[in-house]
């Protein structure tokens, strides 16, 4: 791996999105719904989040899912729900991107460009991405190693983009007929000991249960994460995708609350 991946000066690079850092003093808080189906839902979950200081919201307009008959996200006019839900309510919205026409077509209405689990091994993807002066959400892939995941990394860095943002979401384990996945914590360490790039957890792909997702949440920023994205919804059960994984706005409520009592313990 190149030396741009490697934190071998110990200066940890911030990814700037706006006026918000990841990386820096204040561990980022990403939440909202797997998916919507409707301006009206987004709308009231935003409210909500808003209201618990969360600054960028999560939101699938585009849906890779297993099932070819599930639910795949409003798309295009997903895309057009965001982009008005970003101006009214003055927030960041992070999305996944899974096509090179996607990129185009939408990457200056996205505040981070996420690229998913099954998309990390997409290097004419990554290479586009690369290309952009956008950040970058890169989500390691369902069973790949740290190498595998740094690699795709690096596919990004070689087209000039340093503002990448890693993301743990766990990995299939043998323990996939109880939990959806396993939340690899110690990456966390892994990463920021070695690498000069953020690092931020996905709770609610890691178990797959909404009951694991608080302690899971405090347990990473414990363990020195740059932040979290979690899926959140004001009626859990109703959500569109992933509702047994999605958590209230209460429990949302106590992450984000924990969040702020260890910032003030360590100032």
């Amino acid at each position: 791996m190149e030396d741009l991946l490697y934190n071998s000066s110990n200066v940890k690079r911030v990814v700037s999105v706006g006026n918000i850092e990841i990386g820096g003093n204040k561990k980022v808080i990403i939440s909202g719904s797997c998916t919507f189906g409707s301006y009206e839902e987004i709308k009231s979950i935003v409210t909500e989040l808003k209201k618990c200081g969360i600054e960028i919201i999560r939101g699938g307009a585009f849906k890779s899912r297993t099932n070819p008959n599930s639910f795949q996200g409003l798309r295009d006019e997903g895309m057009k729900i965001l982009k008005r839900i970003k101006k009214e309510f003055s927030i960041k919205i992070i999305v996944e991107i899974m096509t090179i026409d996607h990129l185009k077509k939408y990457a200056d209405d996205i505040d981070i460009i996420q690229i998913g689990s099954r998309n990390m091994y997409n290097y004419d993807l990554l290479e586009k991405v690369g290309r952009l002066d956008k950040p970058v959400l890169l989500k390691r892939g369902l069973s790949a190693t740290y190498k595998e995941w740094l690699m795709s990394a690096e596919y990004i860095l070689k087209g000039g983009n340093n503002n990448i943002i890693l993301c743990e979401r766990g990995i299939r384990t043998s323990s996939q007929e109880e939990i959806r996945n396993v939340l690899d914590i110690q990456a966390i360490p892994y990463i920021k000991n070695n690498f000069r790039f953020p690092i931020i957890i996905d709770p609610s792909h890691a178990s797959g249960k909404a009951y694991m997702v608080e302690s899971m949440s405090k347990a990473a920023l414990i363990a020195g994460a740059d932040g979290l994205i979690i899926e959140s919804h004001i009626k859990p059960e109703s959500s569109l995708c992933d509702a047994e994984q999605t958590i209230n706005i209460s429990t949302l409520k106590n992450i984000v609350d924990f969040n702020e009592r260890m910032i003030n313990n360590k100032n």
